[in-house]
């Protein structure tokens, strides 16, 4: 083991860790806007909501995260129409059609996360916003989904440390995330062990990191379920 070689790279290796952050944190941001809106289709009573919403959970859900990459980098670029349009410049780009496909992929899982919290939302709280008055849209405000979202917070969590360990298939169309880095070090020293070792030792990091700062706010977002006990 030589940790000289290691101890040499890890300048490297930590800009490797500054994309694979801005990847997550970027895919996870537009992953939740999608989620929202999608959750609510499917729980929606109307068919033309509830189907394509189902269809692109199930795709997503359905397919590796590897297959669905390659697709938005490799496949898009096909198209004639694509090449041609005024999103060339950004599908063109590894970078965006990592954020693309990594949001796209999380956005149909938290959206079933979010759907089963919706679903968990005591029926007898939304009959008694009924009772009091609320519209559909009042009753979901401030009833529905504020409980839903805490009801999801651990789950949510897991699906965001799942993000950030996916993120590694971002090296696979030439990024130079934190497994990006390490493969390239790793073809200029041959020194395999020693730098897969640091790069999984900085994902353990990361994920340390995360899961402190989220327990920090799953408290208190739920500390109202404490007083009560």
């Amino acid at each position: 083991m030589n940790f000289e070689v290691i101890a040499d790279n890890i300048p490297k290796l930590l800009q490797g860790v500054g994309l694979t952050v801005e990847l997550v944190v970027l895919s996870v941001f537009v992953g939740f806007i999608l989620a929202v809106p999608t959750a609510l289709a499917r729980v929606s009573r109307m068919w033309w909501l509830r189907g394509p919403a189902y269809g692109y959970i199930f795709f997503f859900r359905g397919t590796p995260l590897l297959v669905q990459i390659f697709l938005v980098y490799y496949g898009l670029s096909q198209f004639e129409t694509v090449r041609t349009s005024a999103l060339w410049p950004i599908l063109r780009e590894p970078y965006w059609c990592a954020i693309i496909a990594f949001a796209l992929n999380t956005g149909a899982y938290t959206a079933e996360i979010f759907r089963g919290a919706i679903e968990a939302v005591p029926s007898g709280q939304i009959e008694a916003a009924r009772a009091c008055g609320m519209t559909h849209a009042l009753a979901y405000r401030r009833i529905i989904l504020p409980q839903a979202f805490r009801i999801a917070l651990p789950a949510y969590g897991n699906e965001i440390i799942l993000m950030l360990k996916g993120s590694a298939l971002a090296s696979t169309i030439t990024l130079l995330d934190l497994t990006g880095m390490a493969r390239t070090i790793i073809a200029r020293t041959y020194m395999p062990v020693e730098i897969f070792l640091a790069a999984g030792l900085l994902y353990l990091l990361l994920t340390f990191i995360f899961t402190q700062a989220y327990q920090v706010l799953e408290r208190h977002l739920t500390r109202h379920v404490a007083l009560q006990r």
